[in-house]
């Protein structure tokens, strides 16, 4: 027998034809049996065998019978997914903190914790031993216990292979090849945690899918997160699809050039946009006697963002003028990405979020005035609603996305209670 019609392959088509249902239960529930078969173009048998598999593993779950007054004929068991069984979870490595939040089969959010930790100075190694320590102990939480963990998706500010989850560089965490995936496996493995994937990716990316999927602007296909940490990115979604390029590295906008000189940046270079808008270069404008000249330590940064929007809801004019100056940059650089790609929106996240009362009007003035489109091609810009953790939700969300898309392995049948 070939692969493709041996018992490999029947059972590679069923694993789809499984996956091809779950999605199906998920747009359509509550719904019958008759309606994911319609929908799908199985016959109702395979239907019906698939769905009992999908019960099995407790990712599908009947929710009693559909109201008579529906249908004509016998009423048909109602099905929905099972939001009580699995969680997929995320982890977010920024400067200045962790952030680990963690999603049930519907995404809908079961937990969310924020860790002040200066990943900078801990180094990766430390860093990955932080990271599997929190997971570990976030998986003996009375929200996940009992549950199926289907995966970590972790998020970090750099460029990542994603398909093998080293970190390629991270400037301002100081990385540099850092096989995180293998590492986070590793020590998960050692501490036995349950196996569990381990998925790595960009921060922004993981941001944007988490507007995507859970923000106010949900469902927007087409959208630019970027990240308001010490570093700047954009998470750029075709689609509701992470663009990456071909090397995996799209979406650098903080290393576009927006003025012809300028403070160095981390990367080496000058009149980058993460240089003059980002955090540090933010917080040394709008306080500059309380910043320090140089790199901040990751415990200080929320309190210095904190002191600059106390300074600007006072009227502060150093600090004003600071964030809207920012704000302006800020709007050249999205500027590039909205004459190329023409998002929806932009949707400004991280420790942005409670300076854009100041940074939003700058900002889309100068998208206004750079973008080609008339009105900047309706792209609006906003400010996220996800908090800081957005990156940590798009971990959670993207494995939920993976699962459904058959990119992620789906859970096996549940063990069979023990008898007394």
């Amino acid at each position: 027998m070939s692969a493709s019609t041996g018992p490999a392959g029947f059972q590679a088509v069923r694993e789809t034809n499984l996956g091809v249902v779950l999605r199906a239960v998920r747009e359509l529930a509550p719904c019958s049996r008759a309606a994911v078969a319609a929908t799908t173009g199985l016959n109702k048998s395979t239907v019906s065998s698939l769905v009992a598999d999908l019960i099995s593993r407790r990712l599908v779950r009947e929710t009693g019978e559909e109201a008579a007054e529906r249908r004509v004929g016998r009423p048909g068991v109602m099905l929905a997914l099972d939001d009580r069984a699995i969680a997929a979870v995320g982890v977010e490595v920024n400067v200045d903190y962790l952030a680990v939040a963690a999603v049930d089969l519907v995404e809908r959010e079961l937990l969310r914790t924020h860790v002040p930790f200066d990943a900078r100075a801990a180094g990766p190694d430390a860093c990955a031993r932080r990271i599997a320590g929190t997971l570990a102990r976030v998986l003996d939480t009375p929200e996940l216990r009992g549950r199926t963990v289907i995966g970590a998706g972790t998020a970090v500010p750099g460029l990542v292979d994603a398909p093998t989850g080293t970190v390629i560089r991270a400037p301002n965490l100081g990385w540099r090849d850092v096989p995180l995936h293998d590492r986070l496996t590793a020590l998960l493995a050692g501490s036995g945690t349950p196996l569990m994937p381990v998925v790595v990716d960009n921060d922004a990316n993981l941001g944007a899918v988490a507007e995507y999927r859970l923000g106010h602007l949900r469902g927007t296909p087409e959208l630019v997160y970027i990240t308001g940490e010490v570093g700047i990115g954009a998470g750029v979604l075709m689609g509701g699809a992470p663009v990456r390029g071909a090397t995996g590295f799209a979406g650098e906008i903080g290393h576009i050039r927006v003025t012809a000189d300028g403070p160095e940046c981390a990367c080496g270079r000058r009149g980058c946009l993460e240089a003059v808008a980002g955090l540090g270069a933010v917080l040394r404008g709008a306080v500059p006697d309380l910043a320090p000249s140089g790199p901040m330590s990751g415990s200080a940064i929320g309190e210095l963002v904190a002191a600059a929007t106390a300074r600007a809801e006072s009227g502060d004019p150093t600090a004003v003028a600071a964030l809207a100056e920012a704000g302006t940059h800020l709007g050249r650089g999205a500027a590039v990405l909205v004459n190329i790609v023409a998002p929806r929106a932009v949707v400004l996240g991280g420790h942005f979020v409670p300076l854009s009362p100041w940074l939003l009007p700058a900002c889309r003035a100068a998208l206004a005035e750079d973008a080609f489109a008339a009105e900047s091609g309706g792209c609006l810009v906003e400010a996220s609603e996800l908090g800081l953790g957005a990156a940590a939700l798009g971990g959670a969300t993207a494995l939920i996305d993976a699962l459904d898309s058959g990119r992620l392995p789906l859970p096996g049948p549940a063990p069979e209670p023990a008898r007394a």
